[in-house]
C-alpha cells in the first residue's frame, strides 16, 4: 500500500507540472501574433467557480465561459479538494516553497492554532456580500488573477530583464555566446517591461511567498477565497481518509507533515474542507495505517465552526466596506481614465474587472497599464492607457478578445476602429509650431483615421526671433479622433507631450463626458 501511495504522489507532481507549465504556456501564449486574432489565452480563468459566482453576483449576468467552472465544483463536491493541491498554478507554487522553505522540518502540531483557519472563510464572506452589492473584490484575492498579474508585471519583467543583463555581462568577459541563445529567446516571447506598479506588485507577490516560511501553504491555509469556496462544496466529499486503528502507533507523523492542518490523526479530528489530498499523510506512514478509499456514507469529521455570530459579523463587516470603497469616488470621472476600446461602461466595467491583467499581457505597445488612483480604490490594478508609454494600436483588438470576464467586450478590427475611447488636446505653449514657429508635422503624420483627425492649418506665429510669420500648426477634429494616444506617444516634446490625450467623448459612456455628436 505504501507503494501505491507514493506512486500517487508522484501522479500528483507531474500532474501539477503539466497545469503549471500549461499556465505559463498561456501566459506567453497572450502576445501578438501573425493576424488579427488570438486564441482562448484566457480558459484557465473560466474554470473558476470564485470568479464566475462573485461576477454574477457583481454584474447581474452570467458571462457564459464560466460555466466550465462548473466541472470544477462539481468534482470538488465529489471527491474533494484535488483541484488545490493538483491544478492550482498558485497552489503547486506554494506546495513548491513550502516544501523547499521546510525540507527536512516537521511541524509540531500543537503550535498550529485551528481557529486561524477560519480566516480564509472570513475573507469568502466578505468577498461574497461584497459582490452582492456590487462591489468585486474577488480579483484582489482570487488565487489565478493574483498570479498572472503577479506573472504579467513583475516576474516576466524582471526575468526579461535580468537576461537582458546576465548576456550583457557574459558579453562584458568574451562569452557572449553562452548568453546570446537563452536572451534571444527570451526576446522572442516579446514580453512587456515598463509598469509603474511592478515594484510593489512584485514585493506583494514575494511576500506572499515568503509566508510559506512561517507556515507551509500559508496562502491557502488562511487567505485564499477560492479555496474556501472549495472547501465548503468538499464538506461531504466521498473520499474519506481512515486510520487503521490496529496499525497506526500514533506517532503523530502524518500532522507533522501536513501542509493544510487537515489534522489526519486521530481520525475523528480530521477535516474533509481543508485537506488537499496531497497523499502524503498516507505514503509516510511508518505503519501504513492511513487510507483514502471511497465511502459514499458520510463519515464523523470536523468542520470549520461558523457561528452565527461569525457570520453576522463578517456580512456586516462587507456592507460597511462598499461605501468605503465608494468613498474616493468622484463625480467626474479623472480624465486620466482611458479605458481599452471595448470596455464597459464604468459601473458595469469595475463589477466585472478582476484586475489579473490579460489585457496589459498582449497590449503589443505596452500602453495598457494598471490604474492607481485614477478610478478610485475599487479601480486599483484595472486597466488603463497611458500614452506616454504607449498607444492604442489601430489595427488592433486583442485587448477585446483576451478578457475572461467580459468586462472588454470582443470586438472586431472594423468595429474596434470606429470605438472612441477619448480624444487629443493641444498644448499650444509647448508646441513646436506654436511657440517657436519651426515646422513640425509628427502628430498629423502618425494619426491612424481616415481622414487624418490632425490636421494643420496655417496661421500667424511668432519665431523665436520675435518675428511674426505664416507657419503650419496642428488643430484635432475631436469628431474625428478616437483618442488612440499614437499622437501624445510620438510627440517630440518628450518631458511633457505637446499633444494629451483625455476620456472625453469616450463612446463607452451613455452621459457623455463631453458630447461630440454633432447635429448634423
Amino acid at each position: 500500500m505504501l507503494k501505491k501511495y507514493r506512486l500517487i504522489q508522484l501522479l500528483r507532481i507531474v500532474i501539477q507540472a503539466a497545469f503549471f507549465l500549461w499556465f505559463v504556456y498561456l501566459l506567453l501564449g497572450t502576445h501578438r501574433l501573425e493576424g488579427d486574432t488570438i486564441g482562448a489565452v484566457e480558459r484557465f480563468f473560466h474554470f473558476d467557480p470564485l470568479l464566475g459566482l462573485t461576477i454574477f453576483l457583481a454584474s447581474r449576468t452570467f458571462f457564459i465561459a464560466f460555466f466550465l467552472s462548473v466541472i470544477t465544483a462539481t468534482l470538488t463536491l465529489l471527491f474533494g479538494r484535488y483541484i488545490c493541491s493538483w491544478i492550482c498554478p498558485l497552489g503547486s507554487l506554494h506546495h513548491f516553497f513550502s516544501y523547499l522553505f521546510g525540507k527536512g522540518k516537521k511541524v509540531d502540531p500543537e503550535s498550529e492554532k485551528r481557529g486561524h483557519l477560519i480566516w480564509k472563510y472570513r475573507v469568502l464572506i466578505l468577498v461574497l456580500v461584497g459582490s452582492i452589492f456590487t462591489l468585486d473584490l474577488a480579483g484582489f484575492l482570487d488565487p489565478l488573477s493574483f498570479l498572472y498579474r503577479s506573472f504579467t508585471t513583475a516576474v516576466l519583467p524582471a526575468i526579461f530583464l535580468a537576461s537582458g543583463a546576465g548576456s550583457a555581462f557574459l558579453g562584458h568577459l568574451g562569452l557572449g555566446s553562452l548568453g546570446s541563445g537563452g536572451s534571444q529567446f527570451i526576446q522572442n516571447l516579446t514580453v512587456n517591461t515598463i509598469f509603474r506598479q511592478g515594484f510593489v506588485i512584485g514585493l506583494i507577490f514575494l511576500g506572499v511567498i515568503l509566508l510559506n516560511m512561517v507556515r507551509d501553504r500559508f496562502w491557502c491555509r488562511y487567505l485564499c477565497p477560492t479555496g474556501a469556496l472549495l472547501g465548503l462544496l468538499a464538506r461531504w466529499n466521498l473520499v474519506k481518509l481512515k486510520v487503521d486503528a490496529d496499525k497506526c502507533i500514533g506517532c503523530n507523523l502524518c500532522n507533522q507533515l501536513c501542509q493544510s492542518q487537515a489534522t489526519p490523526y486521530p481520525n475523528e479530528k480530521w477535516n474533509p474542507s481543508e485537506c488537499l489530498y496531497c497523499y502524503t499523510c498516507a505514503s509516510e506512514c511508518p505503519t501504513q495505517a492511513i487510507s483514502l478509499p471511497l465511502r459514499p456514507a458520510p463519515a464523523q469529521v470536523q468542520s470549520i465552526n461558523l457561528s452565527r455570530r461569525e457570520l453576522v459579523f463578517t456580512s456586516t463587516l462587507g456592507l460597511v466596506t462598499v461605501p468605503i470603497f465608494g468613498i474616493s469616488a468622484s463625480e467626474r470621472i479623472s480624465e486620466k481614465l482611458i479605458r481599452p476600446p471595448g470596455a464597459l461602461p464604468e459601473p458595469q466595467f469595475l463589477a466585472k474587472c478582476i484586475k489579473c491583467g490579460e489585457c496589459l499581457k498582449v497590449c503589443p505597445t505596452n500602453g495598457l497599464q494598471h490604474a492607481f488612483d485614477e478610478a478610485g480604490l475599487l479601480g486599483i490594478w484595472t486597466p488603463l492607457l497611458i500614452p506616454r508609454i504607449g498607444y492604442c494600436e489601430y489595427y488592433c483588438s486583442l485587448c477585446t478578445q483576451v478578457c475572461p470576464t467580459g468586462a472588454i467586450e470582443e470586438m472586431n478590427i472594423k468595429e474596434k476602429t470606429e470605438t472612441k475611447i477619448g480624444s487629443a488636446w493641444i498644448r499650444k505653449h509647448r508646441c513646436i509650431p506654436y511657440t517657436l514657429g519651426e515646422s513640425c508635422r509628427i502628430c498629423e503624420e502618425r494619426c491612424p483615421t481616415s481622414p487624418n483627425a490632425i490636421q494643420m492649418i496655417e496661421t500667424e506665429v511668432m519665431a523665436s526671433d520675435g518675428e511674426i510669420i505664416m507657419q503650419k500648426v496642428p488643430v484635432v477634429d475631436n469628431y474625428i479622433c478616437i483618442g488612440c494616444g499614437i499622437c501624445e506617444t510620438k510627440c517630440p516634446v518628450v518631458d511633457e507631450p505637446a499633444i494629451y490625450c483625455t476620456n472625453s467623448g469616450e463612446s463607452r459612456s451613455e452621459e457623455g463626458i463631453l458630447s461630440f455628436r454633432p447635429d448634423r
